[in-house]
């Protein structure tokens, strides 16, 4: 007889056992299907064909390493039909997921609302949340600022007091946590994770760092959840450093699942691009005095390095030519089109400014027993080779061009432009973008990840060859170009939400084209008249600051709801006070035209006064409609149009979010109907009900509603 097994591998066996148990999760059929997992959460369930669809697709796409595009419309699920999926893959592959949100506030949903609740039906996972370094506390800079305090102000001295005792508690150092501290803190920033400084495993706080313990974290988690401008930033920083496995912060995985995926082209372009202001030279120089500062340092030669900084830029920016808005509004972008001319005239303040920095950099490199030097060091060599790349460089695949930004709110910054102060302004950016970002994405993105899977509820564009096939099924031609993606399977998943029911699209028949003189003035009354129906509860969206002012004023003494107005307060003050105020109506542009969820009555009423076409002027929309036409193509239908429909469907996805919403659209851009491209745009929205008569408007207000909708 055989001795019996020792209590050590019996042990074994069940820990074996229960690990496997835990790694088994259900299947898609058994999870979605009706009577089975979902049905019996918590959730009020009713069965969604689409979302098991997508998630079938999404797992045969992670399953055989193919690419996929996904248009899952609002009230799809598309959360669960994807992480479910992925967390499958994972566990059964041993294959990490990353899953990228367009916004912090999608990707602190899924973490601390859609995970959760998925633990609650099958147990713990291994999902964790990162966030670029900036969010995160650096306890070596705390550390050294309790020893050697730098601080302004007893607001400041108060603000270090908080954040050193919460230092004590928290378990992530993630600034979110801070709820008091205001938005744009200087003393967060003394203070943050950022990498130019950082000492790596030679700061005596490295296994304490929040950075060091979210990278572990990573390592052994099935899913992590970023957002596009960390993972395009991380992603960045890999291509330039050949793919060097230490570069960047997040760790390999098998597949990225990109939500919102409208927003990349846009998110890629802006890290793959090369970006210089007048305030990164001062940051520099505010950095390096204040790090001599806290080592106690003294150096007769760095301080007069840092003031020659802040000159030589000052000199150089200044130089630059600027855009001449209206009035003279210096504010606004333009193409740099004239880098040679502007070299051959202020060659000198350029090479002043190179040569500022190359001293520094000298200096700092003498100054060895500070090991933060180092890193200071390398900023400075940094945007050396950033200004030589944007005032020298050849390359035809970027648009180079010029920015002036307010450096407050635009009120403050027109005070300051008619005064002495008229510097103080604005900030000043030069930048290359990439016009097409396919290229760049094929030889970095879509070589690392074996499955790309990309996903929103507005990707797919009707075609003007489907249209007049009498075809009506939008498509994704636009999206596959822009991105490059290779071989992608293709879906569109209809909305779960009965629009025909649920929504009316009101597009008023006798409005001009927008040009007109008369437009403003009949936009205002057929505003006024659909509110006065809607009993506000409304949001107004404008494609220009001018108009949204110009209509809100307008009807400021005309209407007796509130009427909130964007830039009056920061845009999440503004949604909330929205939720809370009774028949409001909120003015917003473009930040307001995504991102935000307002569901039941308190929003009954969307309405845009123009189609979303981007600006022509626009030096990276210029160079990319150039660059069409010149291969061959027809700007306005490949780039123009399908942007706009995208931006049109986000736009007017904000009226219908639940299954109990239900109100009106309006459109006043009579464009829609009477231009060829019109169609494009009414075909690739949702089924709404039409109609061009306002008496239609009154009594969609008058039907009854069922019970518990608007």
């Amino acid at each position: 007889m055989p001795p019996p097994p020792p209590i050590e591998s019996k042990l074994e066996k069940k820990l074996e056992a229960a690990a496997s148990e835990r790694r088994r999760l259900p299947s898609l059929h058994e999870f979605f299907r009706p009577g089975g997992i979902l049905a019996d959460s918590s959730l009020a369930f009713e069965h969604r064909p689409g979302q098991y669809k997508m998630a079938q697709a999404v797992e045969e796409a992670l399953t055989h390493r193919r690419n996929l595009i996904v248009e899952a419309g609002t009230g799809t699920g598309k959360t669960l039909a994807y992480l479910l999926p992925a967390l499958r893959h994972a566990r059964e592959q041993r294959q990490r997921v990353i899953i990228s949100t367009g916004t912090k506030n999608l990707q602190e949903q899924l973490f601390f609302k859609d995970v959760p609740f998925l633990e609650s039906l099958l147990g713990p996972l291994d999902v964790c949340y990162m966030k670029g370094r900036a969010n995160y506390l650096c306890r070596q800079k705390l550390y050294a600022l309790r020893d050697n305090p730098l601080l302004r102000g007893l607001e400041e001295v108060e603000q270090f007091h908080r954040i050193s005792n919460w230092e004590r508690e928290t378990e992530t150092g993630d600034r979110a946590e801070l709820v008091t501290l205001q938005e744009h803190s200087p003393l967060w920033h003394k203070m943050d994770a950022r990498s130019e400084v950082c000492l790596g495993q030679s700061c005596p706080s490295f296994e304490q760092c929040f950075i060091t313990q979210m990278r572990r974290k990573a390592l052994d988690s099935d899913i992590i959840i970023v957002n596009h401008h960390l993972f395009f930033a991380d992603l960045a920083i890999k291509q330039q450093s050949d793919g060097a496995r230490d570069a960047g912060i997040l760790p390999d995985a098998a597949a990225v699942i990109f939500d919102e995926a409208h927003e990349l082209e846009d998110v890629a372009s802006q890290y793959f691009g090369v970006a210089l202001s007048n305030a990164r030279f001062e940051e520099l120089a505010r950095d390096v005095e204040a790090l001599l500062k806290a080592k106690g340092v003294y150096t007769a030669s760095i301080p007069g390095a840092c003031e020659m900084i802040r000159q030589r830029a000052r000199l150089f920016f200044s130089a630059l030519p600027m855009p001449n808005g209206p009035s003279g509004n210096p504010m606004g972008r333009m193409e740099f089109h004239d880098r040679e001319d502007f070299l051959e005239e202020c060659g000198d303040v350029y090479m002043g400014a190179l040569n500022a920095l190359e001293k520094l950099s000298g200096e700092l490199e003498r100054l060895r027993e500070v090991e933060e030097a180092s890193g200071l060091r390398k900023r400075a060599q940094d945007i050396q080779a950033h200004m030589k790349f944007l005032l020298e460089s050849e390359e035809t695949n970027n648009v180079f061009w010029i920015e002036r930004r307010p450096t407050g709110n635009m009120r403050n910054a027109a005070r300051l432009l008619r005064s002495s102060d008229a510097a103080q302004a604005y900030s000043t950016h030069v930048q290359a973008t990439p016009i097409d970002v396919s290229g760049v994405l094929a030889d970095s993105l879509y070589m690392s990840y074996p499955s790309v899977i990309l996903t929103s509820a507005t990707l797919a564009v009707a075609e003007k060859s489907a249209i007049v096939a009498g075809e009506t099924t939008p498509g994704f031609t636009h999206l596959r170009k822009r991105l490059g993606v290779p071989m992608p399977k293709e879906l569109i998943v209809p909305s779960h939400f009965d629009y025909a029911k649920q929504a009316l699209l009101y597009l008023p028949n006798s409005m001009p084209e927008p040009r007109h003189p008369e437009f403003v003035r009949q936009a205002q009354e057929k505003i006024r008249r659909v509110l006065e129906i809607t009993k506000g509860r409304a949001f107004c969206l404008f494609t220009s600051y001018a108009q949204m002012r110009d209509l809100h004023d307008r009807l400021l003494q005309e209407l007796p709801f509130p009427l909130l107005l964007q830039g009056s307060a920061p845009r999440h003050v503004l949604v909330e006070e929205f939720r809370n105020t009774p028949n409001a109506v909120l003015f917003g542009t473009s930040s307001f035209w995504q991102g935000i969820d307002v569901q039941g009555e308190q929003l009954s009423c969307v309405i845009v006064d123009k189609l979303p076409f981007a600006v022509p002027s626009d030096p990276i929309l210029k160079a990319r409609t150039d660059a069409i036409a010149a291969a061959g193509g027809n700007a306005f239908a490949d780039l123009q149009v399908p942007q706009a429909v995208i931006a049109l469907k986000q736009g007017f996805g904000r009226l219908i979010r639940s299954l109990n919403d239900r109100g009106v659209l309006m459109l006043l851009d009579p464009r829609v109907r009477t231009t060829r491209y019109g169609a494009t745009f009414l075909e690739s929205l949702p089924p709404y009900r039409r109609t061009d008569d306002i008496t239609d408007v009154e009594r969609f207000f008058e039907e009854p509603s069922p019970a518990g909708t608007k």
